[in-house]
């Protein structure tokens, strides 16, 4: 249980410092091209800041919940204020194209810097080298996280090829929708001692994070509406196995696939109907290294982690609403790959659901949000061995999105968790936050 909860902690700081930035942005801000025109290079981005401020449940009342992304209390009280990015870092995204024989080409790369005094190595869990201690101290900077650099060939008669590491497909609608994507959400990190680059929006809360994957993808030109990419991934390592110590990860016997496809219908120049279906497999294999085996225990193992999710957006005029459902086998909840098996390879299922509905009265954009990820046990054993396992974490969110002008927004959220145990027990929290958001 304690290397459960460790990993949880881990998550729990790190995950919302993992956010898209350039796919949420509109076209590039600045476009330069060279003197005959054959080349452009481009930016965009966005800088933003919020004041967070989380009611956290109380130290006395709090239950452990192994996996819960609800914060807690400690003997000096239940509340936490801080300053720093949203569920996106800070944001600037290069890139490169031209045509050559009626192929477009382009590179792109993302740097995404945050706000936080975290400059322990990485942007997401920040440790201080003096005490092995997450750090949010004096003389500090804040962490660089370069989580994109790809490249694309293609033009609208053979379709597009993605070769790099760029967003995923499974659970990316989600994520590209979610209203809290300029603002905050869920806190993360942000309502604890030491905050990563990012909040975690929704991650947890209705969806799986999709990540940014080393992949090779290809998509189809447009087809009456349809469109569909099929690719490979280079497959992630399990947040949480090996289990035991003595076992290790085993070289990668294959990619993990991913697949999507969607459909865009248009009714009128001011209603359309989107509709995707997403899905990713992987196969997680491990050894036991050490030359005594003791009885009982198998000198391999391996499990699949398998997920697929169905999203549908319907844009009516200023109104826009959207729902989201995906289900999961050995992915676990929150990352993939995150409490997605038990023992030697017993999977957990896992299931989630998100809802959203935004309306435009003029510059304000007023929105509301509910959703919830589940865990399941993978069999009796595991519900005998993991009490504390998280059942469930839900949240609510009502949002209000000004448009001080076309590229300067002005939000306040303010949001409910709630994280249940399998066994007893809940804690629940909420969070209030205010601030800027500058895209170019």
């Amino acid at each position: 249980m304690n290397n459960i909860r460790a990993t949880l902690q881990f998550i729990y700081e790190a995950i919302g410092s993992i956010l898209l930035a350039a796919l949420a942005l509109p076209a590039a801000a600045i476009d330069l091209k060279n003197a005959d025109g054959s080349w452009t290079f481009s930016l965009n981005g966005n800088v933003n800041v919020d004041y967070i401020w989380s009611s956290c449940e109380g130290a006395t009342s709090a239950v452990t919940v192994a996996g819960g992304l609800t914060c807690t209390g400690t003997g000096s009280g239940s509340n936490v204020s801080n300053v720093g990015n949203g569920l996106l870092p800070a944001a600037f995204v290069f890139g490169v194209a031209t045509t050559q024989a009626g192929i477009d080409i382009s590179g792109h790369l993302g740097l995404y810097p945050g706000i936080a005094t975290n400059d322990g190595g990485s942007p997401n869990l920040q440790t201080n080298s003096r005490n092995g201690v997450s750090t949010n101290t004096a003389l500090g900077t804040t962490g660089l996280d370069v989580r994109q650099v790809y490249m694309t060939f293609g033009n609208k008669g053979m379709g597009t090829f993605t070769l790099g590491r760029n967003i995923g497909l499974f659970g990316a609608d989600a994520i590209l929708n979610d209203m809290t994507l300029p603002g905050v959400g869920a806190p993360g990190s942000a309502a604890s001692a030491a905050p990563s680059n990012t909040t975690l929006g929704g991650i947890g809360f209705g969806y799986i994070y999709t990540d940014w994957l080393a992949q090779i993808d290809y998509t189809t030109p447009d087809i009456s509406g349809f469109s569909f990419t099929l690719g490979i991934f280079d497959p992630l390592n399990s947040l949480t196995d090996p289990p035991l110590t003595g076992y290790a990860t085993a070289g990668k016997k294959a990619p993990g696939f991913h697949a999507k496809i969607s459909y865009t219908l248009p009714f009128s120049d001011t209603t359309k109907l989107y509709v995707s279906v997403a899905g990713l497999t992987q196969e997680q294999n491990y050894y036991y290294t050490l030359s005594v085996i003791p009885a009982g225990i198998p000198t391999t193992y391996d499990y699949r982690g398998s997920g697929v999710d169905i999203f549908a957006k319907l844009d009516i005029a200023d109104l826009e609403v959207f729902a989201y459902y995906y289900h999961a086998t050995g992915l676990g909840t929150t990352a993939l790959f995150n409490l997605g098996a038990f023992g030697f390879g017993d999977t957990r299922d896992s299931d989630g659901y998100l809802a959203q509905a935004t309306y435009k009265f003029g510059a304000l954009k007023v929105g509301v949000q509910y959703g919830e990820s589940k865990l399941d046990y993978a069999n009796s054993a595991d519900q005998a061995a993991n009490p504390s396992l998280v059942s469930s974490n839900r949240k609510a969110v009502v949002g209000l999105y000004y448009s001080l002008t076309p590229n300067l927004t002005l939000l306040a959220e303010g949001s409910d968790v709630k994280s249940e145990a399998h066994g007893a027990g809940s804690n629940s929290a909420t969070t209030v936050n205010v601030g800027a958001f500058f895209k170019f």
